[in-house]
Formats: structure tokens, sequence, C-alpha cells
């Protein structure tokens, strides 16, 4: 059997042929057919049901969603791939992508729920599949959650005449309780991930379901604790009300820390660092990305070698796949706040180092600092730092938003020799072992206030010493005046970059509209070769100028992408205005507050 997401994928669209166990099945059953009640009626029928909610995990093969590979966030200069981080928000007629592609799929985990109270032979061997499907329903009303806020709860399977098809709204609080329960009731179901054979590497685990239930935990701990109630509504004129709503910070990040403690002492997963190999060239940032086979990188390693991805999508060599790497490639381009984020390889931010090089050529900037800023921003026409006179500033364009800076994460090691026919092989993470590290030390410092050493040490400082940085001591952090809960955030906003995590942490940590409404700037002029430099730089064709801003050099002009004067992020856009199809269907549906 092949990964058990695309044996559902092979089975939903295609004809192709499996196994004799799948022929049996295809020719009992239309395949459109799945949902009756003869289907269910084996453990192999409930795990293909099961197997096809894995295509329905949120990744940038499925659609390009505005949380995908940090687009509306403050380190994607390419403010072109979606408007919300400026505030700009056109309330929809239809939101398939975002609203009714969830609930079909919440659907589908209903009905294999459903058929699994009626099943009379022995549970335990469809237990596994019932847990799945309580995960994958888990996942998709987080998604809806971090969207809308609260939404209506379907844990029925409803018909057209059902009453709750015209429900209201459940608060937001109420919806993570369900996810909650879902995830609670999973995890002992699911398989230990030591125990999943390589065959079938990709299939959702226990630890897998622990860290997800985690990382739920953090982001609404911290919602309640930065945000609050001020997106709900009343319930009664608009929103989803507070119905539910407690106090549970504590509780809350006192289980995220102890599931994210039991992911990482199971000791399924460690960290792709192979730096130590004089031919890796420190760039293990950069292919765990793109690892597709003995051919992707230097030490032919193939995806067997990784044990760093706890939650992802795989990608399958005959049904291919929508290619990611145009969009990280041109899409994907980091803004001036981002490439300055990156350490020096002392450790320190790079207005304390006396490591920084400066801004005055293309590559001065990269010296002395943190392995990541290469591994994702190399030249991607020479494979290297790029060099005086090969980033040139032609004007505003939709594939970069106007920087010369190129994304190299998540693209494909073959993607520059077969640009006309492209094919991703690398698998998607989700939620990887460095994810776990930067959500326990969130977690443990907004529980207690601050992070020991030791824990530092088990947690973020791992991370830092693949991207070649010194550990972070609270000793080392008062001696440079550094906030420790911010230098978390930075590592997180390093690590994670272009994984669909910077834009709703924005919101969680209730200063989105803080970041959302400054300037996206691209390179420094003032003081470089840009500057008085008309075959590297045309002036002319950025409208909104340049702006000083705080750099690694004091107070210096760098050219405006996108202008403060035209961003308006608020409060209100935390949460996402319902299609108006929907309150349409539905008059108890109520729209978000301000839209």
């Amino acid at each position: 059997m092949k990964n058990n997401k695309f044996i559902q994928t092979l089975v939903i669209v295609s004809a192709l042929i499996l196994s004799s166990c799948v022929d049996e099945i295809l020719d009992k059953e239309p395949i459109q057919g799945y949902t009756e009640a003869a289907f269910y009626d084996s453990p192999e029928e409930f795990e293909l049901a099961a197997n096809k909610l894995y295509n329905d995990l949120n990744d940038p093969r499925n659609t390009e969603k505005s949380e995908m590979l940090d687009h509306s966030s403050d380190l994607n200069a390419n403010y072109f791939s979606n408007p919300y981080g400026q505030g700009s928000v056109t309330i929809p007629v239809n939101d398939n992508d975002y609203w009714s592609d969830s609930y079909f799929s919440i659907r589908d985990c209903n009905i294999l729920l459903a058929k699994a109270e009626e099943y009379t032979d022995d549970y335990s061997e469809i237990s596994q599949y019932v847990a799945a499907a309580k995960f994958f329903r888990a996942t998709q009303y987080f998604e809806l959650l971090q969207r809308y806020g609260g939404v209506p709860i379907t844990n029925e399977v409803l018909d057209l005449d059902s009453e709750e098809v015209f429900a209201a709204r459940n608060s937001r609080y109420e919806v993570v309780d369900v996810i909650l329960s879902d995830l609670t009731d999973a995890i002992p179901d699911l398989p230990n991930e030591n125990s999943i054979s390589s065959e079938d590497k990709g299939r959702i685990s226990s630890e897998a379901a622990k860290a997800f239930k985690a990382w739920v935990l953090l982001y609404e701990a911290t919602w309640e604790k930065y945000v609050g109630t001020t997106t709900d509504g009343d319930g009664i004129s608009s929103g989803a009300g507070s119905a539910g709503a407690a106090d549970n910070f504590t509780a809350y990040l006192t289980e995220a820390i102890t599931l994210n403690e039991e992911v990482i002492s199971s000791g399924a997963y460690e960290l792709w660092n192979y730096n130590s190999d004089p031919d890796m060239n420190n760039r293990s940032n950069y292919y765990l990305f793109n690892l597709e086979g003995a051919d992707s990188n230097p030490l032919g390693l193939d995806k067997s070698s990784n044990k760093e991805f706890i939650l992802y999508t795989t990608f399958d060599e005959i049904l291919g796949s929508i290619n990611i790497s145009q969009n990280s490639v041109g899409r994907v381009n980091p803004s001036r706040k981002m490439m300055d984020l990156f350490l020096s390889t002392d450790g320190l931010p790079i207005a304390q180092s006396p490591l920084f090089q400066g801004y005055e050529s293309p590559q001065d900037e990269f010296q002395n600092r943190d392995y990541r800023m290469e591994c994702y921003f190399r030249n991607i026409n020479t494979d290297e730092i790029p060099v005086d006179g090969e980033y040139t500033l032609d004007g505003i364009v939709e594939t970069s938003g106007g920087s010369p800076y190129r994304n190299l994460k998540f693209v494909s090691t073959g993607y520059l020799f077969s640009t006309q026919d492209p094919t991703d092989g690398f698998n998607w993470p989700i939620i990887r072992l460095a994810t776990v590290y930067l959500n326990l030390a969130e977690a443990i410092y907004e529980l207690n206030g601050s992070i020991t050493d030791g824990e530092l040490n088990e947690t973020i400082n791992l991370t830092k010493a693949r991207a070649g940085l010194p550990a972070l001591t609270n000793s080392f952090a008062a001696a440079n005046n550094l906030d420790v809960l911010e230098e978390i955030r930075r590592e997180r906003a390093i690590e994670l970059f272009a994984e669909n995590s910077r834009y709703n942490d924005l919101k969680r940590w209730g200063i989105a509209e803080q970041e959302l409404n400054k300037s996206i700037l691209g390179p420094v002029i003032e003081g470089t070769d840009y500057e008085n430099n008309t075959a590297l730089y045309d002036s002319a064709a950025y409208p909104d100028g340049e702006e000083s801003v705080e750099t690694g050099s004091g107070l210096l002009k760098a050219v405006v992408l996108n202008s403060s004067s035209g961003r308006n992020f608020q409060r209100s856009h935390y949460v996402w205005p319902l299609p108006t199809r929907e309150i349409a269907q539905n008059s108890n549906l109520l729209q978000n507050p301000n839209y």
C-alpha cells in the first residue's frame, strides 16, 4: 500500500489500481458512493474513508490561502499575494476555500463517525480510523476558528431539512471545546510514530495529535491573554458572542507544556541537522525543505532521513502535485524587516553587533549572520550570496512586490533546471520538531513569566545551534538588554518563515495592528550601491519613494514597496467576514462586527 493520503487520492480522483483489496471495493461500490451505508462494512472501507480526509490538510498544494507562505504578514514583501494584511477586506459572496470546503470535510468526518456507531464487528478494527476522523474534524474547526472566530458546530450528519442547517453560530470558546474534545478522544487510538511502517509514513500519529492539540492550546491561551473578547461581538446584533468564555489561560498552557514534552520525550523525532559534514556547507535549513531524494542534496540523503516532520502532507511521484516552487520563489520575498531579524553569529541583533557589515553592497548584510539567512535568500540564479550589481530595483511588480530578494525555502532543487515543467517532490510540514520546541518555549515563558537556561537549552537553543548561533541565556539577555520573550518570538519568525505561522501569530499576540500598518520596505538605499545609481535603482518606478527606518546601521532610507498610508489593518480584521451567501441562506448567522 502507498502512503495513505495518496491511496485516497487515487481512489477518489482516478481509476488507478492500488491493490487487490482496493479492486474489490471499487468493483463493489461506485467511487462517488463511498458515503452509502453499504460501503462501511469492513475495516478496509473505513480506512479508505479516513484516507480521503488527508486531502483536506491545509497546505499550499490545496489552494493559495491568505496565511499560506506568510502571505499577508509583515515579513513577506509581496503584498499583492493577499490584501488581508493591508486591511483591504472585501466581504465575499462565496468563500469556498475558507468556509464551504471546511464544512464539506467536517461532513465527511461526521459520516464516518456516524457509521462507526453502527459498526457491529470488533470496534478495535476501526478505532484508528475513528480517531483519524476526530483529528481531522478538529483541524477543520481550527481553520474556521482562526479565520472567523465562532462558527456553527455541526457534529451530526445533516440533511437539507435538518434544523441544525439553520443554526446560529457557536462562540469561539464552544468551538475550542469541541476541538480539544476531539483531539483528546483521538490521541489514545492513533498509532505511535515508531509503530508506523515506512510505507505508511505520513499517517497521523498520536504524537502528531498531541503536538496539534498543544498548538491549539497555546494559540487560544495567548488569544485569551492578548485579544480576549474584543472580536467576539455580542451574539445578538453581530458576531458569535462570548458564551462559554472562561479563564483557561493557566490550564491551557499547563497542558500544552505537558503535551509538547511528551512529543519530545517519545524519541521519535530529531532535528534534521547535517551541518557537521563540510559538504553540507551549513545549509541544513535549506535542504530540509527541498528534500526530494538522494539527488536533492550533497549528502545523498532521501526522505527517510527526515525525522523532524511530525504532521505533514506527502508527495507521491505517480500523482504529482500543484507546484509550490513557483509561488515560493516568486511570491515569497523577504521584507526589510525580515532581513534585519536575523542575528549576527555572536547572538546579538545586528544593531548591537560589531560583526555586522552594513548594507553598502548586497553581500555585506549576509556576512557573519544566522545560517538561515543564506539558506533562505541566496541569489536564485547563482546559488550564492548576491554580490555587486546582481540585484536591481526596477519597480513594483506583482511577482515580487518590487523586492530583489528571492526566497529559496520550499523551492525544488531541480526547479531551476526545469522551469517549463517544474515538479515538486518534497513533503510539506505542518508541524515539525522545531515547531514543538518553539511552542514549548513560548508556553513556558507565557505561563511563568520567565524561562530557565535549561529550558532554553532544551527548546530554542537547539534550533539556534543548527543556525550557527550561540545559546541564549538569561544572563546574556540581561547584559545586552534583550527581552527573552521577544527573542523567543524572533526565533519563531525566522525558523517558521513561510510556514503559515506569522499572520496568525501577530493576531494572537494582539499586535497585528501595530505591525501590519507599517510600510513594507525593500533594500536600504542610503549609503549603498543603489544610491544615485540609475543602472541599479530606478527610483521613479517606486511611487511611494523612500522612508527612513531603524536598521542595523542606524536610521537609514529604504525603498518603500507598500506605504503605511495605504494600510489600515484594524482589530476587527482579526476575524474575517462571513460570506454573504451563507448569511442569505441562514438568517441566524450574524456577520462579524464592523463588516
